[in-house]
């Protein structure tokens, strides 16, 4: 995609189009579907000769992800994932490599699931398998 590409997407999720939002939307969606933490994209950021601070970086992509245009992925109290892959599926974690791979949605099946309290409902079921 080009600038004007990225400029149109935040747009259209109401998001003002400010140059760090056009960089890391270029990052996060040039590459097909990606699964980064705030940490590699500030590396990656910065190889492309740009500076940003990893608060900046961890506000837009916690944006993004209120927006619709990623899912976060947490996987304990320090570490969140963020996918640009928003089609329902789930993820193994290789705790060797730390990456997340994509499982589709169909491959597994949920025989019961619990009946959410009263006054909610489930939104979506995430499951992470954790390889070593």
């Amino acid at each position: 995609m080009n600038t004007q590409n990225y400029i149109d997407l935040l747009r259209a999720h109401n998001l003002r189009p400010t140059r760090q939002r056009v960089v890391l939307s270029s990052l996060l969606f040039d590459q097909g579907h990606r699964h980064v933490t705030a940490e590699q994209l500030r590396c990656e950021v910065a190889a492309r000769g740009e500076n940003m601070s990893l608060a900046t970086i961890y506000n837009t992509l916690n944006q993004f992800a209120e927006v619709g245009l990623l899912r976060d992925i947490k996987l304990d109290d320090s570490v969140t994932y963020f996918d640009s892959n928003r089609d329902h599926h789930h993820h193994f974690f290789d705790s060797e490599s730390n990456a997340l791979i994509d499982i589709p949605g169909d491959a597994i099946e949920f025989k019961k699931v619990p009946t959410a309290p009263d006054g909610q409902q489930i939104e979506r079921i995430d499951v992470v398998i954790r390889l070593k």
